[in-house]
């Protein structure tokens, strides 16, 4: 019987969540998003994120702790997963040390694993739209609101070196291309959306 495998962060990725969220955002571009369920394991490659500061207005944790932004104020490296639109979540990676609330936004994955999954949860049988936006990656994966908090280091939803899944050059990493965040009405025009350029699976807004 073939032993499971057992899927690893990528320890170089920690001190970089702890010490600058707009290069944690480039960093995470290639880092594999896992989640094991009941129904099995669904995963993406990260292709496109936002960064989020303390001083951002459009961060939710720029007034400053509250119930519901409270995980956003640390340790790193844990999930902050947020309600929008009265029907969709957004899942994000918490950065920097306690006390400074600031995130990633996942925005797009390239779909690699558990394909079936995603395309019943999706109810779609085309792979480029499973997961090419916030809300529909949550979905994909199914990712519960209830796990916000969780230590993406270890557990059933992680984040894996970019090598963990075929695919990925280390040698040689795609370009990333920089451009202003999408679906915010403030700090519009600030340039923290990173995505791999020339992907088809990064979210068409």
């Amino acid at each position: 019987m073939a032993k499971k495998r057992t899927p690893s962060f990528p320890k170089s990725l920690y001190p970089l969540l702890r010490a600058d969220t707009v290069e944690a955002a480039r960093a995470l571009l290639g880092c594999v998003l896992w989640h094991e369920t009941p129904q099995g394991v669904a995963a993406g490659r990260i292709v496109e994120t936002e960064a989020y500061l303390l001083d951002d207005p459009a961060c939710h944790a720029s007034r400053g702790p509250t119930p519901r932004t409270a995980v956003m104020f640390g340790p790193p490296g844990r999930a902050y997963i947020y309600f929008i639109y009265g029907m969709y979540h957004c899942f994000n990676v918490v950065t920097r040390g306690k006390g400074t609330g600031e995130a990633v936004l996942i925005r797009a994955l390239e779909p690699l694993e558990g394909l079936d999954l995603m395309a019943q949860r999706r109810k779609t049988e085309n792979i480029r739209n499973f997961c090419n936006g916030p809300a529909k990656l949550v979905l994909a994966l199914d990712i519960r609101k209830e796990q916000t908090g969780e230590d993406l280091r270890q557990g059933r939803l992680r984040l894996l070196a970019p090598g963990s899944y075929p695919g990925w050059n280390a040698r040689k990493p795609p370009l990333i291309k920089v451009g202003p965040r999408i679906g915010i009405s403030v700090a519009v025009d600030l340039p923290l959306r990173f995505y791999v350029a020339d992907n088809p699976f990064v979210s068409k807004a």
